[in-house]
């Protein structure tokens, strides 16, 4: 299995451009924010988003309809989303050394769909008809949920990282065999909802659901840079991790736990994303020229946000009224990253 490579935590010249780095990646993260908030089917100009932003009355009134009912709640999950796969899909490369390791890896997503599936098309008409988003939130939250027990539960027998990551595979493979055999037998109503959710979309997402998954995104990103001293103990190895004090099986079960809560609410809220959580961390690294998590994690986070809004910004297809799912443009962009990655360390 490939290993992330130590690299050199840098000079202390580069140490000093770290703090230079977040600042122009915050100020381009509120640059992309503005751009996906005046950018879709209507454009409106950036002068007029601006007096709607500050409290002020646009020139047409249906403009502030639309940016504060459509367009912010998409807009501030981008960020969400993009911060909560990035951090996620950073810890779990740290956790099993693969640098293709991402969010979904120990089948977490795949317990969601299969929750949703369940619900969807074991429900009949009625369930078609009736569901609104918390019940698809909720059964998609417990399908994750009830994974991850099962993963912590394995994770607390078996010490060997390799033999964890496989059950994770296996987990995954297990459950989209069983979406699929339901699939099959789904009808054609219930097969298309399931599709269209799959695809992931930051749009169905309301202010009140917004505000639910911010609060879970903030505690996994909280947690996530303060295991920032124990990942770069991780690094190297868990038999070093240990002479320093760090309490290594207590860090897994926090790890695994918070890449759960953070993958798992995620395609609970907007369906699976994929390819951001593998991708972006290796732009951080490339970068940053460095390993060192202090550092690491608040630009991965940073970088999640930014490359989510910018493929929100292609999605929406400015000026028409057509939408591309957003799943489509994460996977045309992260793919290239993941293959060159792959490429170079051979």
């Amino acid at each position: 299995m490939p290993a992330i490579p130590n690299l050199p935590s840098s000079s202390h010249h580069s140490d000093n451009r770290h703090p230079i780095t977040m600042i122009v990646l915050f100020v381009i993260c509120l640059l992309a924010i503005l751009l996906d908030v005046a950018l879709g089917s209507v454009v409106i100009p950036f002068r007029e988003l601006l007096i709607i932003l500050t409290g002020g009355e646009a020139s047409n009134p249906t403009w502030t309809t639309i940016v504060f009912e459509f367009r912010m709640p998409r807009v501030l999950a981008a960020v969400l989303v993009g911060s909560g796969l990035a951090a996620s899909g950073l810890l779990m490369q740290t956790l099993f050394r693969n640098p293709i390791a991402g969010p979904y890896i120990l089948g977490i997503s795949s317990g969601a769909s299969l929750g949703v599936a369940l619900l969807l098309m074991l429900g009949g008409v009625f369930a078609v008809a009736q569901v609104g988003s918390w019940a698809l939130v909720a059964v998609a939250a417990l399908g994750s949920g009830l994974v991850l027990l099962l993963m912590l539960l394995i994770a607390w027998r078996v010490g060997d990282m390799t033999t964890l990551l496989i059950v994770g595979l296996m987990i995954g493979s297990a459950t989209s065999a069983i979406v699929t055999i339901l699939e099959y037998f789904s009808g054609l109503q219930q097969l298309k909802m399931f599709v269209l959710w799959s695809m992931g979309s930051l749009t169905r997402i309301t202010w009140a659901e917004l505000w639910v998954l911010f609060v879970i995104i903030i505690i996994g990103l909280v947690t996530a840079i303060l295991l920032a001293k124990p990942l770069n103990g991780w690094l190297l190895g868990e038999d070093y991790a240990r002479s320093m004090g760090i309490p290594v099986q207590n860090i897994r079960f926090i790890i695994i736990s918070v890449t759960a809560l953070l993958a798992g609410s995620i395609t609970a809220f907007c369906g699976p994303i994929a390819f951001v959580g593998i991708a972006v961390p290796h732009i951080a690294r490339m970068l940053l020229r460095s390993q060192n998590h202090l550092v690491l994690m608040p630009v991965s986070i940073l970088l999640g946000a930014i490359v989510l809004l910018l493929c929100d910004v292609v999605a929406q297809l400015p000026g028409s009224a057509q939408q591309l799912p957003i799943n489509a443009v994460t996977s045309l962009v992260g793919a290239p990253v993941v293959i060159w990655i792959v490429i170079q360390r051979r």
